[in-house]
């Protein structure tokens, strides 16, 4: 059973937390920079002290590498000197030193556990935490769980303790047959709560609940070796790549062929790519294929290819290389994340949303799910920010949906327009907002998302504040 860690992280007075619940990045020296850190690692300089030498460590010993210039952090039970990434780390020193001398797992799980920490810091690496005595065998949680999920013959027991909600799976085999049945114990459950993955001879499924996530992973024919923590990743083919503005590409990914994921509406992935050797991770959330599928013929099935709108950065480390694939390359595709709860838009009447730029991607699906599924729903107003004209992602379509469907309406807003440009102009403002977000009555139900660049989003999140939006009320999608 995995369930979001408890402890607070970043810290409630930490730089890194902002107001909207989201990250902030410190700014770095210059010659710290990520590229930086990568030629540092391969320079061949001892990162961790210790001349090559692998130990193992006691929590004891642990303990004593407490301090910035002497900072060891366990993660999954391996120790890395993390002293000469202090100033490299983009959420800043104070972050790193929260688990300075201890098991920062769960710190990291909370806001970084998509990064790829055994290849960023493969030159830290100190050794092995030293394995404690191991529990005796009549200790009452020993068989609690098996791959995160209960064998049918353990539930009665145990669903006593852990509630109705734990799911429980059971198995049949024949001579070319093995049926896996996973009880959820649920009503309705959705395909976008369950990701299938089939691979390397084995199974794994994997069953979101509310807040928890359940895992079965089976071996078909052999023991399993993989070590399964963290986001779970697989490998998607490039199958089309088209330009939508200037500097943005629409680009298709299609599953492997034994496995079923959907991302559910205001959720993420992670693209993973290796680059000079080390896997770099960043996060995307998937669109449709357009804002008008009905207006074009189904070419393909929806179910096996997943869409990103993503802006290429060329003096970037990761779009770069993104940008570079050919068709029929790879790239890596985890499992979603994302808090945004789809529940939010049920009996919804107003919903507004403010995007500035690729800040749009979330919206996407939020916008054709509102508009289709909820039946209160009065009105959908998008508030769009870019530079300039040529900027706009999807203008067309934006336009075609406000004048087929009267319940929305879309405005642009420009920072930086041509003469000609008749339109809004400036940046986010109370005097915009307060124009823009006309509820009907005071106790109509609303809800406004918001999703830009991390100034975009703290000014935003303030505004709606002083404008007496509750905090119910206000969604900022982050990763």
């Amino acid at each position: 059973m995995l369930n979001v860690p408890s402890q607070s992280f970043p810290g409630p007075s930490s730089q890194q937390r902002v107001a909207s619940g989201g990250r902030s990045k410190v700014p770095l020296k210059q010659g710290r920079s990520l590229m930086d850190w990568i030629r540092l690692t391969k320079s061949g300089k001892d990162l961790t002290g210790l001349k090559g030498r692998l130990i193992e460590v006691t929590e004891e010993e642990l303990k004593k590498h407490n301090k910035k210039d002497d900072c060891w952090i366990c993660i999954r039970g391996f120790v890395y000197n993390v002293s000469p990434y202090m100033e490299y780390h983009p959420g800043g020193e104070d972050e790193l030193m929260r688990a300075a001398g201890s098991d920062g797992t769960d710190l990291f799980d909370q806001v970084h556990r998509w990064v790829n920490y055994e290849s960023m810091l493969k030159e830290c690496l100190v050794g092995r935490m030293a394995m404690k005595p191991a529990l005796p065998k009549d200790y009452h949680e020993e068989k609690k769980v098996l791959n995160g999920m209960l064998p049918q013959s353990q539930v009665t027991d145990t669903l006593a303790k852990e509630g109705p909600s734990s799911p429980s799976y059971d198995w049949f085999q024949t001579d070319s047959l093995v049926t896996i049945v996973i009880y959820t114990k649920q009503k309705d459950i959705n395909l976008d709560s369950v990701i299938v993955d089939h691979r390397d001879d084995s199974f794994r499924a994997e069953t979101v609940i509310k807040d928890y996530s359940y895992l079965v992973h089976v071996a078909l024919s052999h023991e399993i070796q993989e070590d399964f923590s963290g986001l779970f990743y697989r490998k998607c083919q490039l199958v089309s790549k088209e330009d939508v503005t200037h500097d943005t590409k629409l680009f298709c990914l299609m599953l492997p062929p034994s496995t079923h994921l959907e991302v559910p509406v205001g959720q993420h992935v992670y693209l993973r790519l290796p680059i000079t050797g080390t896997e770099i991770v960043k996060p995307y959330t998937p669109v449709c294929d357009s804002l008008f599928s009905e207006f074009k013929e189904p070419v393909l099935p929806n179910n096996i290819y997943i869409y990103f709108l993503i802006k290429i950065y060329p003096a970037g480390f990761f779009t770069p290389e993104l940008d570079q694939l050919q068709i029929g390359d790879y790239v890596s595709v985890s499992n979603p994340e994302g808090n945004f709860i789809i529940s939010q838009l049920q009996e919804l009447e107003d919903l507004f949303l403010l995007a500035a730029g690729t800040g749009f991607t979330p919206m996407v699906k939020v916008l054709n799910y509102a508009l289709t599924n909820i039946p209160s729903l009065r009105k959908v107003k998008l508030m769009f920010f870019n530079k300039t004209e040529d900027d706009i992602i999807w203008r067309s379509q934006l336009e075609k949906l406000a004048f087929k469907d009267k319940r929305f309406e879309v405005e642009f807003v420009l920072s930086a327009p041509t003469s000609e440009w008749s339109g809004k102009q400036g940046y986010i403002s109370p005097a915009l907002l307060s124009e823009f977000l006309k509820r009907r009555s005071d106790t109509s139900k609303v809800l406004i998302c918001l999703c830009g660049p991390t100034p975009f989003t703290e000014q935003g999140m303030k505004m709606l504040h002083d404008l007496n939006f509750s905090k119910d009320e206000i969604h900022s999608f982050t990763a």
